[in-house]
């Protein structure tokens, strides 16, 4: 019957092959990454996606976690827990950015500490009240708002505010609805009805 020292370097022996086997495989797919726009995801050998990230050039950023040693103890940690490797090509590097951003509150990864609340790109909320408000927002909340975006390049987004605005001055962009339901109210002289002021209101958004 074997000793335990045996059994115990049988096992560092079965060890090392399994790593050294993973390594082999990981350089295989870093070597024919594209050198494209797109996102990459690092799995760990259960198959839980750990880490999204984004890249200008696929093939460069991925092969940058493993080319050198890295100051960051949560990098080092992250590198050595990966087992396999996924990713998307897409066309520019503002569509990997939302990719990005996407996947991160989908998958919410480990790893990734940027990102992964919802305080990321923001999107135009046309809000689901009375008086409905028309207003940029960092928080998605499922109440029945209309959202759209996000936005990535913020000065866009700004542009088609600045717009909304200038179409409907009478449209709210604040944030306290009681306040600016009465507001708005009073931006709409000689219609003494409050229902249709806000039917009028709400015809206004639909546009």
């Amino acid at each position: 019957m074997p000793d335990s020292s045996f059994i115990e370097i049988l096992k560092r022996t079965s060890y090392n092959m399994e790593e050294l086997s993973t390594n082999e495989y990981l350089r295989g797919i870093v070597l024919n990454l594209p050198s494209t726009p797109g996102i990459y995801q690092y799995l760990n050998k259960e198959g839980v996606i750990i880490y999204v990230g984004k890249a200008k050039n696929l093939k460069r950023r991925v092969y940058s976690y493993f080319s050198k040693e890295h100051q960051s103890a949560k990098t080092r940690i992250l590198v050595s827990k990966i087992a396999d490797i996924r990713y998307i090509v897409v066309n520019t590097e503002e569509d990997a950015l939302l990719l990005e951003n996407n996947l991160i509150k989908k998958y919410k990864p480990r790893y990734n500490v940027l990102l992964k609340d919802d305080k990321s790109y923001p999107s135009i909320c046309v809000s689901n009240e009375y008086f409905p408000r028309v207003f940029k927002t960092r928080q998605i909340i499922r109440n029945g708002s209309t959202y759209y975006g996000p936005y990535s390049h913020i000065p866009s987004m700004q542009a088609v505010l600045d717009l909304i605005k200038k179409l409907y001055p009478h449209l709210s962009s604040g944030t306290n609805p009681r306040k600016h339901s009465s507001g708005e109210i009073q931006c709409l002289p000689g219609i003494p009805h409050q229902e249709l002021q806000r039917s009028m209101y709400r015809d206004a958004i639909s546009r």
